[in-house]
Order: structure tokens, then C-alpha cells, then sequence
């Protein structure tokens, strides 16, 4: 059977282009109904204009489908508020966060300095709480939520000039985790993607793999994490050019010595890191802190 979205309500953050606009056009076209965001600035953040936000809506009413644009910032407690009240004064629910606004002000780290780090946490991060706890107080109230949350494999694995970009979105994970958590009894499910697709944040980085990174092909797993029948919550989704992986943390089996010193550390350094028979952990599993109890006590 199709997945469909009929009379559910979407919140979509950074929608007026690239990869927020395929979200919504792929929901639209299952039968959500979308308020679309964006502040029309730059791709650093600088400046603002209703157009991409208004087009995008256009788009979705013209293929038959309900929208409504919106121009607040995420980067305020207020700005969150006000677009999360601008959906429930139109449709009277949300049932769907997708938190996808992003800027970009890449530097080195001996270089990089407040006026690169506080507008990229203030979006990426920042913007995701301030969005997603109006919506998740809703949410908790009706007893049912989607939460999608879009981190990136420069948070997972690290990019050259992107310390800034890269912890805001590895913060965007254990925002996810924790999510999942908190949200369990009340059938609100959070996951993240970590997307690599062709937009103008990253034309100039992607060169000749542009083609091939087509965003169209991030939104059916954005479609499928947003749905009621998602069986997952707190989990990453990598995600490029028709590719679809899970990003998982991963615990070793490590050592136990209660003598423990920074010898014993430097001797068993390969035993510790000895990836064999790992342990993967869903979010707010306290096994090995159960396990490590256990063998204190016996």
C-alpha cells in the first residue's frame, strides 16, 4: 500500500529550496497538509525575503494540496513559536517537525570566530529546539508525533573548515536520541538523516558529484521516517544519491581491571579499540551501565 499523509499536518523548516522544498513536495503529493518555512536569507544566513517560502506553497497548491508560507526565524525562542502557532491557527494540529533550515559559514578552527559559530548553532541547533518543543507539547498532548531531524556526515565524521557546521549537527543526533526517549510513551518518534545532496549550500564542495546528488532522492526516506508505520525512533539515516545506510554508535567489548592504570591503557590500547563483538545501543538503553554494575557487585 502507498504511504500516505492524508489530513496530517507538516511543519517544514528551510522548505523555500533544495532539499526542504522536495520534502514538501513529496508530502504534499502523499496528502499532508504543509506550513513551509524559510526566511529567504543567503546561504550564510545574511538577509531575508518572503519569495522562496511563498513559491514553494504555490508549488503545493498547484498540485492540489493544502500550504501555507511562513517567514519567522528559527534561530529565536520566539520566531519557533510563532511558526508552530502559524500551523495550528491554520490546520489546528501538527503532526510532523522536519527540522531542514541550515546556513553554512565554513572556516578553520585557528581562524573561525563567534561571528561563524553562534549564527550556525543558532539555526542548526538552536533552531531545532526552539521549532520542535512548541510543536512537541502539542504533539504529547494528542498522543502522537513524527520529529525528523537533519544532521549530516560532517557531524559524524568530521569536515575540513566545519567545526561549527559539525558540532551543530552532531548536537542534532543527541537532540534526536534523547527525543526518542522522552517521546516513547507518547508515540512520538524522532529519527535524523545525515543527507549528502546537490544544493546551493553544497555546489561549490560536491563539484562533479552535483549530478549524481539529485535531493529528490533524500525525500522518500524523509516521506518514510514521517510516517505512523516508521517502526525506529532515535536513529540516523545516511542518505545520498539513491544510497540508504544506518549511522549507529557502536560500544566495544573494552577491557576490566579494577588496577586500571595508563600502562595497562597503552598495553591493551588494541583490546580496548577491538571492534569484535560490539555492543549497539538503542537510545536510553542502560545496559553497560547495568553490565559495569553487575560486575562491580559480583
Amino acid at each position: 500500500m502507498d504511504l500516505g499523509f492524508d489530513g496530517e499536518v507538516a511543519i517544514i523548516t528551510g522548505a523555500g529550496g533544495g532539499l526542504g522544498r522536495c520534502h514538501a513536495l513529496e508530502l504534499a503529493r502523499r496528502g499532508a497538509r504543509l506550513l513551509i518555512n524559510d526566511l529567504g536569507g543567503s546561504a550564510d544566513g545574511e538577509g531575508s525575503s518572503a519569495t522562496p517560502a511563498q513559491s514553494v506553497a504555490q508549488e503545493v497548491i498547484d498540485l492540489g494540496g493544502e500550504a501555507i508560507a511562513n517567514g519567522d526565524s528559527v534561530a529565536t525562542v520566539e520566531g519557533g513559536k510563532a511558526i508552530v502557532d502559524a500551523a495550528l491557527e491554520a490546520f489546528g494540529q501538527v503532526d510532523i517537525v522536519i527540522n531542514n533550515a541550515g546556513i553554512l559559514r565554513d572556516k578553520t578552527f585557528h581562524k573561525i570566530t563567534p561571528a561563524e559559530i553562534n549564527p550556525v548553532l543558532d539555526v542548526h541547533l538552536r533552531g531545532a529546539f526552539y521549532v520542535t518543543q512548541p510543536a512537541y507539547v502539542h504533539m504529547r498532548e494528542k498522543g502522537y508525533g513524527r520529529i525528523i531531524n537533519t544532521a549530516s556526515n560532517a557531524g559524524v565524521l568530521g569536515n575540513f573548515g566545519q567545526t561549527n557546521y559539525g558540532a551543530a549537527k552532531m548536537g542534532l543526533v543527541g537532540f534526536t536520541h534523547v527525543l526518542a526517549v522522552e517521546g516513547r510513551k507518547y508515540n512520538i518518534k524522532a529519527n535524523a538523516i545525515a543527507p549528502v545532496a546537490a544544493t546551493r549550500m553544497t555546489e561549490e564542495l560536491l563539484g562533479a558529484l552535483n549530478e549524481f546528488l539529485e535531493p529528490e532522492l533524500v525525500s522518500p526516506v524523509v516521506a518514510y521516517l514521517a510516517h505512523r508505520d516508521v517502526p525506529v525512533s532515535g536513529e540516523v539515516f545516511s542518505v545520498a544519491g539513491g544510497t540508504v545506510s544506518r549511522f549507529f554508535i557502536g560500544l566495544t567489548q573494552g577491557i576490566f581491571d579494577r588496577e586500571l592504570s595508563a600502562e595497562i591503557v597503552r598495553d591493551r590500547f588494541d583490546e580496548i579499540r577491538d571492534q569484535d563483538g560490539y555492543d549497539d545501543f538503542a537510545p536510553g538503553n542502560t545496559g553497560e551501565i547495568k553490565k559495569l554494575a553487575a560486575i562491580l557487585a559480583g
